[in-house]
Parts: structure tokens; C-alpha cells; sequence
């Protein structure tokens, strides 16, 4: 039966930044599909591991900084330590700086390009190294509308969403043969703690709400389905995708 394809029973699934929003939207959703899940974030992911918990499936809770790229291994280890497997990992995790691109810092740059690209590489390429002893997985990244546009006022995220969606390709068409599926979810402008100060700008919020179709903000409950799907045996066949969760903003 196609709904058996959905389930995620018996997966052990990686979301980072999962405290809030997109994360934890994202990781009570595999939950409420069977996954267990180990969540990391910067900071304690409580409300986030209490709901997990409260639907039965076990989770792990790791506070590390993904701005380092020397803390993967150990997250890996203890996922390893603890459920013996990886089967999906979401890379959530991100910041955005907003300046005039004309005012833009190194250090803005560096720190997006950091923590939204070059961690997403280097964290795909340690679990997928264990996927790969376990005859595969699912590795879902997150892009946005900035993979498709070039936005105002934050050029460092939007070259490192650019970038999420071009290596997102480049590792579905090397990792395919050892059966690792990587997709991205491209959300559309959503209620997250990222977009507060547009939400805050009237004239912005208006605009903003003027050309998406469904005429509201994404929600983190929106992205629950797209994430089950692109983490289950329903999407074997789907990699190297990015899906639009966007209420309809790329079709204006």
C-alpha cells in the first residue's frame, strides 16, 4: 500500500537547528512518521525534544555550533553511539545578516557562508560515509527563494542558498549509485525568527503577501509533509530535486 512508503518507522533521522521554527516544525513532523530523531542545535532544543518524546520515539539532544566544522564527527559518533545508523539528515541549520551589499563585512560573509554552505557540505559528506555502509540513505538540505532570486539587502545568504541548490545536484549525481537520495526543500517566506524584521516592515509584509497566491506566511507545520516524503521510500526515484514550498511565490 502506497501510504506503507511514507512510514519511518525503525529511522533514525539528524535535523540541525532544531529549536525552533523550519527544525523543529520539520523534526516533530519525522517523528509523528516513526522516526527517532537526534536534534541539534545551539542551544537547548527542550520544547522541541518534549514533543518528540511525547510521540513515543526516542531522541537525542546535541547543543554544538555549526560554524565549526570540527564538532560533525563527534555528532556523528554519538548518533552512531546511541542508535547504531543514520538514515536521513536534514540540514536545517542557518543565519542571515542584512546590510546594503555596498556596506556588506567579511565577517558577515564568512559567518553565513559558514554555517549555511560549507557546513552543509562537510556534515553531507560525514553521514553519507555511513550511509553508505548501510546501503544508503536520504539527505535533504534546505534552499530557499533565494536559490531562484537574488533577494535585497542579504548577498551572503542568498549566494550560500544558491549554492545549497547547485551542490545539492552535485552530490545526487555522485551519491546515487551507493542508493543516497539528496533533495532540498526551498520554503517560501515563512514565520520564522529569520524573517521577523520583514513581518515587522509594514510596507515589506505587504508586498510580500501582495504576490503569494495563498496570501499568508508559510507556517513550520507546512514543510512537515514535503520532509516526511523526500525522508521515506515514497521519493526513491526523486533525487537531485528541490521542492517549492512556497504557497505559490514562484509562480507570480
Amino acid at each position: 500500500m502506497i501510504l506503507e512508503k511514507f512510514a519511518l518507522s525503525g529511522k533514525t533521522a539528524i535535523v540541525t537547528g532544531a529549536r525552533t521554527g523550519l527544525g523543529k516544525g520539520m523534526a516533530v513532523g519525522l517523528a509523528e512518521a516513526g522516526a527517532d530523531l537526534v536534534i541539534v542545535n545551539r542551544s537547548p532544543m527542550l520544547e522541541t525534544e518534549e514533543e518528540i518524546r511525547k510521540l513515543g520515539r526516542r531522541c537525542l539532544p546535541i547543543e554544538a555550533d555549526l560554524s565549526n566544522t570540527n564538532v560533525i564527527p563527534e555528532i556523528v559518533k554519538r548518533t552512531l553511539d546511541e542508535f547504531g545508523k543514520i538514515d536521513i539528515l536534514v540540514n536545517n541549520a542557518g543565519i542571515i545578516r542584512r546590510a546594503p551589499s555596498i556596506e556588506f563585512t567579511e565577517k558577515d560573509w564568512d559567518d553565513v557562508i559558514n554555517v549555511n554552505l560549507k557546513a552543509v557540505f562537510f556534515f553531507s559528506q560525514a553521514v553519507a560515509r555511513e550511509m553508505i555502509k548501510n546501503n544508503g540513505g536520504k539527505i535533504i538540505n534546505i534552499a530557499s527563494m533565494l536559490s531562484f532570486q537574488g533577494g535585497i539587502l542579504v548577498p551572503s545568504y542568498a549566494a550560500s542558498k544558491g549554492g545549497v541548490a547547485s551542490l545539492t545536484k552535485t552530490l545526487a549525481n555522485e551519491w546515487a549509485k551507493y542508493n543516497i537520495n539528496v533533495n532540498a526543500i526551498a520554503p517560501g517566506y515563512m514565520a520564522t525568527n529569520n524573517t521577523e524584521p520583514l513581518r515587522k516592515d509594514d510596507e515589506r509584509n505587504k508586498s510580500i503577501l501582495d504576490r503569494i497566491p495563498e496570501g499568508r506566511w508559510g507556517l513550520p507545520e507546512d514543510l512537515k509533509g514535503a520532509v516526511v516524503y523526500l525522508a521515506s521510500e515514497a521519493s526513491d526515484y526523486v533525487t537531485g530535486h528541490i521542492l517549492c514550498v512556497d504557497g505559490g511565490w514562484l509562480a507570480r
